[in-house]
């Protein structure tokens, strides 16, 4: 039986996570392992081993250079351990931290690092994937990030709106005030990244424009992360009128969710035509979120199999 000691951390930290997820190491690595203070043993395949070993002098490394062992870096190295991908490690440890007005947030699998790393280097991504992929949030968080570091002037966030299965008939108010609900779920994140108090100021400023997808015609929107979220509610002349809304030193995103259209006609939605002929478009990224990256509560990944095993 081979052992690693556990490097000092606050808290003894580094064992008490590899304790929390010893199930899932000896998953992934086909080994059994077991922890006797702070040495971490293990037994099994001499090959795994070296793999084993290997994983935890990288996690060891990233404790040193954070002060800490976070359980999203075990998380995230666990997931590549498991998909053979461990030569990856040191190219992708901590390079996708996003940090909002103190906030710091983590792309939490290894779709949304290749996500948030597409925002990070392209003109234009499409996101798609399922409910609680972190689609919206992500791209949100990236936004404050490019316009803390004043790499825009701006935000635009846009919607189409869209009911959900269900008329909602006259609402009453302004036009603000009939549309907030189909935008309420851009404002929700703004709210948990920056405060109602900071949001509510750079709305009032115009730095962050909150809009309907209609309110885009004819505009060309310059210096500016722009992001259509439900882009999957829209229809092929939608999504060609705001794919061509952006200009100079502008930055766009498009959200989708393939599973949950609400148009009448689910076929005629513009999402399929857009990521089919812009995919391999220089400068135009699209990535692929799945179940396996759904970071809300655990039960929504299960029902989100169970839908997709209905279908089939």
């Amino acid at each position: 039986m081979d052992e690693f000691v556990c490097p000092e951390g606050p808290g003894g930290h580094f064992p008490i996570l590899i304790q929390k997820h010893l199930e899932a190491l000896e998953k992934a690595f086909g080994l059994e392992i077991a922890l006797r203070g702070d040495k971490v043993m293990y037994s099994g395949n001499p090959a795994q081993g070296r793999k084993f070993k290997k994983y935890l002098q990288h996690l060891a490394q990233l404790q040193r250079q954070n002060g800490r062992l976070r359980e999203h870096d075990l998380q995230f190295s666990l997931e590549l351990a498991a998909e053979g991908r461990l030569e990856q490690l040191p190219e992708l440890a901590d390079r996708h931290l996003i940090r909002v007005d103190g906030k710091e947030v983590f792309p939490k699998t290894v779709n949304q690092r290749a996500y948030v790393d597409a925002i990070d280097r392209r003109d234009m991504v499409f996101g798609i994937g399922p409910a609680g992929t972190g689609k919206t949030f992500l791209a949100i968080a990236m936004a404050l990030n490019f316009l803390i570091a004043k790499r825009v002037e701006r935000i635009v966030l846009t919607r189409p709106v869209v009911e959900a299965g269900e008329k909602l008939g006259f609402l009453p108010g302004d036009i603000q005030q009939k549309i907030n609900p189909y935008l309420r779920p851009l404002y929700d994140a703004l709210y948990f990244l920056i405060g109602w108090e900071r949001t509510t100021e750079l709305i009032e400023k115009g730095i962050i424009e909150i809009a309907p997808l209609a309110y885009m015609r004819g505009r060309t929107i310059n210096d500016a992360f722009i992001i259509l979220d439900e882009g999957q509610n829209t229809v092929d002349s939608q999504m060609k009128m705001f794919l061509t809304r952006f200009g100079l030193n502008s930055r766009v995103v498009v959200t989708a969710d393939i599973t949950q259209i609400d148009l009448e006609q689910p076929r005629k939605s513009g999402i399929f035509k857009a990521i089919r002929i812009l995919r391999d478009v220089p400068g135009i990224g699209v990535v692929h979120l799945t179940q396996k990256d759904v970071v809300r509560h655990p039960l929504i990944q299960r029902i989100i199999e169970a839908y997709e095993r209905a279908q089939k």
